[in-house]
């Protein structure tokens, strides 16, 4: 009867020690998972970091327009794709190159693909003088604003675009309001603006000629001009 109760004392001994062994490993496998997950947290918390400091760099806003001798911008300097686009505000065909590409050259932009350069300058003068008076009414914009509202401005002039052929066009206030929709400040150029044609309006268009430019839109990537339907698909296509 002793030996009996011995072994089964030592039986349970054994089955306790073996309970306690078991509970230490799960303890340890458990304590393991939470260092792994600890260090699996921080490193995603890491690279989440690394990727938005990395997006946020790259991440250009075209809002953020520059200025060019003759024009805007948007996009980075060092952007792979150069775009000139050479316009008249009283241009039809501009308007319709400007309301099929304006979203996708923005993204395009934003992305960092491109940087696209818009120059209006004085071609249509034969219909009247809107032609001189708008892109006047730019440069005031673009030097007394800066980039980012005359970028604005010219995207409200063409939305606002009156037919090449109508017996009249919008006046200075017209332009004014538009200005100050854009954000411009309007003591600042209303005068500007009702002077009309202005030493930014010539110049603009003395380098456009220079350059060759005899008809609008007249587009440019990389220093070569290209041919383009006022749809603006080749132009897209080319540079996605």
């Amino acid at each position: 009867m002793a030996s009996k109760n011995r072994a089964e004392t030592k039986a349970a001994q054994r089955a306790e020690r073996l309970a306690e062994l078991k509970a230490q490993a799960k303890a340890q496998e458990r304590r393991r998972n939470l260092m792994v997950g600890g260090v699996v947290a921080v490193v995603l918390v890491l690279i989440g970091a690394v990727f938005y400091f990395v997006s946020q760099n790259n991440n250009v806003d075209a809002s953020d327009a520059g200025t060019s001798a003759y024009g805007v911008t948007i996009g980075p300097d060092d952007a792979p794709k150069k775009v000139v686009i050479y316009e008249d505000f009283l241009c039809p065909f501009c308007g319709q190159l400007e309301s099929n590409t304006r979203t996708k050259l923005t993204e395009l932009a934003n992305d960092g693909k491109v940087q696209v350069d818009y120059r209006p300058f004085i071609l249509l003068s034969q219909a009247g003088d809107y032609s001189a008076r708008s892109t006047g009414a730019f440069g005031v914009v673009l030097k007394e604003s800066g980039p980012e509202v005359a970028k604005k401005f010219h995207d409200l002039l063409y939305e606002n675009q009156p037919e090449e052929t109508a017996s009249s066009f919008p006046d200075a206030d017209a332009l004014i309001k538009l200005a100050v929709q854009a954000g411009a400040d309007k003591a600042a150029v209303s005068d500007g603006i009702k002077a009309g044609e202005n030493d930014f309006a010539r110049e603009a268009t003395k380098e456009a000629q220079k350059a060759g430019v005899n008809s609008t839109p007249t587009v440019l990537v990389d220093g070569k001009v290209f041919s383009t339907n006022p749809d603006g698909k080749e132009l897209l296509d080319e540079l996605e």
